[in-house]
C-alpha cells in the first residue's frame, strides 16, 4: 500500500504550502495505483468546494505543464484519476511527478468564477413533476421555481452520460426523493431533481429524477468542436424563460448561432 503523503491548507483556502503538515480538509491526500496506467490521487473522503477547488487547481496545472505521457485527466469529487501511457513515461516517474506538484505552492482561492447561463422553461409539459417537487416542499410551483434559479451551481465532476454535470448546491427546501418508478425514457434537455442533486439531462435516457423543466440548450453535442460544453469547476445558473424564449434559443441552438451566456465573476 502506498502511504499518504502531506500537503498543508491555509486556513483561508489560498495555498498548499511546502512541508507542513496539515490538520485542515486537505490532510490525507493519497497517491494510489489504478490499474498499469493510471494513478487515483485522493484529497480525502468529503465532498465540498474547497476540495474541489483543489483539484481543479491540479488539473489546471497538469494541463499547463504538458507532461510527456500523460493522456488525459478526470476529476471527481475528491479524487482525481491521471492516466498516462507507461510506454512514454513510468509508474515509478509519474508518482514522483505528482508528487511534487502536490507540493508545490499551487492558488486555490476562490478567483474568477467561469458561470453558464441555461435557459430553462418550467413546468407544464416540460416540467411535468414540478408539482410534485412543491407538494413535498410545501410551497408553490412558482417558488420552487425561484429558490431553483437563485443559485450558481458547482460542477464537481462530469459522468454518468456525456455532458451529465454533478451539481452541488441544491437548496435543502427542494431537495426531492427519485420517483419510486423511473421513466424508459427522459428527453435530453431535461431538468430535474434527485434527491439532493439537480442536473441536465444531455441524452435521451432512462431515469428516476423528478422534471421540472427543459433546456434548449446542447450541453453534449457531438457535432460541436467541443463536444462538452462545460468541465468540472465551472458553475450553471439556471435562468426562467417563457415558450415564447424558449423556441427562440432552440431555433438557434438548431442552426448553429446560439452563444451560450458565460459570465466570469469573482
Amino acid at each position: 500500500m502506498i502511504a499518504p503523503f502531506w500537503v498543508s491548507e491555509r486556513t483561508d483556502g489560498g495555498f498548499f504550502e511546502k512541508g507542513v503538515e496539515s490538520k485542515d480538509i486537505m490532510q490525507n491526500i493519497r497517491i494510489l495505483t489504478a490499474g498499469d496506467s493510471s494513478l487515483l490521487i485522493e484529497f480525502g473522503n468529503e465532498i465540498s468546494p474547497e476540495i474541489n477547488r483543489r483539484i481543479a487547481a491540479i488539473v489546471k496545472l497538469l494541463r499547463e505543464q504538458h507532461i510527456e505521457g500523460v493522456v488525459d485527466v478526470i476529476p471527481a469529487f475528491c479524487s482525481l484519476l491521471v492516466n498516462y501511457d507507461p510506454r512514454v513515461i513510468r509508474y515509478e516517474k509519474m508518482k514522483k511527478r505528482m508528487e511534487s506538484m502536490l507540493r508545490v505552492d499551487i492558488k486555490v482561492g476562490e478567483g474568477k468564477r467561469k458561470i453558464f447561463e441555461i435557459p430553462v422553461l418550467y413546468g407544464g409539459e416540460y416540467g411535468p413533476d414540478l408539482g410534485n417537487i412543491a407538494e413535498h416542499a410545501g410551497m408553490s410551483e412558482e417558488e420552487v421555481v425561484k429558490i431553483h434559479s437563485s443559485q450558481d451551481y458547482l460542477i464537481y465532476m462530469l459522468g454518468f452520460l456525456p455532458g451529465f454535470c454533478y451539481l452541488g448546491g441544491l437548496d435543502e427546501r427542494i431537495h426531492t426523493p427519485r420517483l419510486a418508478n423511473p421513466r424508459l425514457k427522459i428527453r435530453a434537455g431535461s431538468v430535474g431533481i434527485g434527491g439532493s442533486q439537480t442536473g441536465i439531462y444531455p441524452l435521451d435516457s432512462p431515469g428516476g429524477w423528478q422534471l421540472m423543466g427543459m433546456t434548449p440548450v446542447k450541453t453534449y453535442d457531438p457535432e460541436r468542436e467541443v463536444p462538452i460544453l462545460v468541465e468540472a469547476g465551472n458553475y450553471i445558473r439556471f435562468v426562467p424563460v417563457d415558450e415564447a424564449e424558449y423556441r427562440r434559443i432552440q431555433a438557434q441552438v438548431e442552426d448553429g448561432s446560439y452563444q451560450c451566456v458565460i459570465h466570469e465573476e469573482v
